[in-house]
């Protein structure tokens, strides 16, 4: 009865649903599969046509981006680069040669993506190369899996994972008040303003451990060690995050540079 309504709501005729451009949950794919809507998720970028590999009904996995579409070759390089060839791929970037030169490198085209095949041969995407974060220990951390999880749990609005060069990870968590609210309200716990609820000894424990809670298949030098509560969200206005809504993480981080390094002094 519920699916059915939910159904209704996008006006009962819809067939299927197409998904990219930022990833899209394995538990959202699959909640809206069980309900009879088909989200078909695809994977590609502005100088491939858009479209690299896809998911069909014929071939469909969640999680994945589903596999090359005809006539698109692609592989993993050594860093686990997604690379690509194909008629879809552009011939270079208009009047820059050396950003051209080294897109291309070794005749392949470099997304700038980090993935693998699974063994079925679906694409797997993991994170932007840019993004990957390498603790000091040397250890590769994807944040952006970690942040997917992290972004389900209901009192977390968003989450910045943060670690590069550190010892450690952490996080910078933007609660989603609505919720932390009910649940200091229902615990009686006082406060007056966001900034007083955050600053709360027990709605940090909390918080902690939903966490926690949260990452529990994370390996040991993936866990989340320390976090910080912010108490607004990130903004297009402020700089902070794309039209698309990805967070810009370089100018998050110098934004929030004296709170990340206290989280490390504390250490």
């Amino acid at each position: 009865l519920v699916f059915s309504k939910v159904y209704a709501k996008t006006g009962g005729r819809v067939r299927f649903f197409l998904c990219g451009g930022a990833p899209l949950s394995k538990d959202i794919g699959e909640f809206f599969y069980a309900i009879g809507l088909t989200i078909i998720e695809g994977y590609g970028l502005t100088e491939t046509s858009p479209v690299i590999t896809a998911n069909t009904f014929e071939n469909l996995k969640f999680g994945t981006v589903g596999k090359p579409i005809p006539g698109v070759d692609v592989r993993i390089d050594e860093g686990g680069e997604i690379m690509t060839k194909g008629p879809n791929v552009m011939n270079g970037y208009y009047k820059k040669e050396a950003a051209s030169r080294e897109a291309f490198e070794g005749g392949w085209f470099h997304t700038g993506d980090i993935g693998h095949f699974d063994e079925e041969g679906f694409l797997v995407i993991t994170d932007r190369k840019k993004d990957i974060i390498v603790t000091s220990g040397g250890k590769n951390v994807a944040p952006q899996p970690i942040e997917g999880i992290l972004n389900l749990n209901p009192y977390i609005s968003n989450a910045l994972v943060i670690g590069d060069r550190r010892k450690f990870i952490s996080a910078l968590v933007v609660v989603n008040f609505e919720k932390l609210e009910e649940y200091a309200k229902f615990n009686k716990i006082p406060y007056e303003t966001n900034r007083d609820l955050i600053k709360n000894e027990k709605i940090q424990y909390f918080m902690e451990k939903e966490v926690d809670r949260a990452t529990p298949s994370l390996a040991s030098y993936e866990k989340i060690k320390k976090i910080t509560l912010l108490d607004r969200e990130f903004e297009i206005e402020k700089g902070e995050m794309t039209p698309t809504l990805k967070i810009k993480r370089n100018i998050v981080e110098e934004k929030y540079r004296d709170i990340i390094d206290a989280m490390y002094r504390e250490e």
